[in-house]
């Protein structure tokens, strides 16, 4: 394992970043977000399934890993669809993504030994700090502003997400460094985790999954893409580089959510999101100066 991380590494999770801000829109965006949930995460799953006949199952030492990944991933995307269900995407987002990184750093320090140097625990604490100050969270918090109806529900759930996010994210580091083949890892780590959801959704829409999935199949088809593309190059990326460095340069995809939350959902932005996006950039820069 490296230290640091590479210039492909880092715009190719720039790259993913982008991708996880987009595909979140398009959740937060639907009029059904379950069934379109479950078709960003199970049309990929779909899709993966006749692949598994062609590559070898990853190896043995890396299933405990990925079976706990397929699960809390369940979890992450139900408490998902209830979070943007009570809360803006500029909101639900930043809080859920800012706090993974830092859990995520921690996990790795205490399960896998990955060590950060003082400059690149700064640069991930200014990061984190940025990325959560997009939110409204600090302004309610401190009697600024008071909170609007079911935002306190979003927060908690968003925090109940974060906790998700650095579980499988730690577990998808670990698992497909113990793999023996990224592409193997991937493929059946998707095939694996669409389905669940996509069962759920069949079920609570019985009787009229016409009217339910007909709307949404293209939008929820083309976030699955976009999604599959995102988390793949996260996987690849934890692999080769420390599992912090990949969470934090992935979580600044927020900065693009609250501008999307701004511009096509009519959320507010103003100065201080402006200032906590040029936080997030400094932590950025520190973190990867730090390796």
């Amino acid at each position: 394992m490296t230290t640091g991380i590479t210039p492909t590494v880092f715009f190719l999770v720039l790259l993913a970043a982008v991708c996880h801000a987009t595909w979140n829109a398009l959740v937060k965006s639907g009029s059904d977000k379950l069934v379109l949930q479950a078709l960003v995460i199970g049309g990929p799953g779909l899709a993966c399934l006749p692949l598994l006949f062609f590559v070898a199952p990853p190896a043995a030492e890396s299933w405990p890993y990925l079976l706990t990944s397929t699960l809390v991933h369940q979890l992450y995307y139900v408490v998902l669809v209830y979070a943007y269900k009570s809360g803006d995407l500029s909101q639900v987002y930043p809080i859920s993504r800012g706090t993974a990184p830092a859990l995520i750093a921690l996990l790795a320090l205490l399960l896998a030994g990955e060590r950060l140097s003082g400059l690149e625990w700064l640069g991930l604490a200014i990061l984190s700090v940025g990325i959560a100050s997009i939110s409204r969270l600090a302004t309610v918090l401190t009697g600024l502003a008071p909170p609007r109806d079911g935002e306190m529900r979003a927060v908690a759930l968003a925090l109940v997400s974060a906790l998700t996010i650095s579980i499988y994210s730690f577990a998808d580091g670990q698992g497909v460094r113990l793999s023996g083949s990224a592409p193997s890892y991937i493929i059946w780590l998707f095939a694996l985790q669409g389905l669940p959801i996509g069962g759920i959704a069949l079920w609570r829409r019985r009787g009229r999954l016409r009217q339910a999935f007909g709307p949404n199949l293209k939008t929820g088809l083309l976030g699955g893409a976009v999604a599959t593309v995102a988390y793949a190059i996260v996987i690849w990326a934890m692999g080769v580089a420390p599992m912090a460095h990949v969470a934090a340069l992935r979580e600044t995809s927020v900065i693009l959510a609250a501008a999307i939350g701004t511009m096509m959902m009519g959320e507010p932005f103003g100065g201080r999101r402006i200032a906590a996006s040029i936080l997030v950039l400094a932590g950025a820069a520190l973190l990867q100066l730090g390796g």
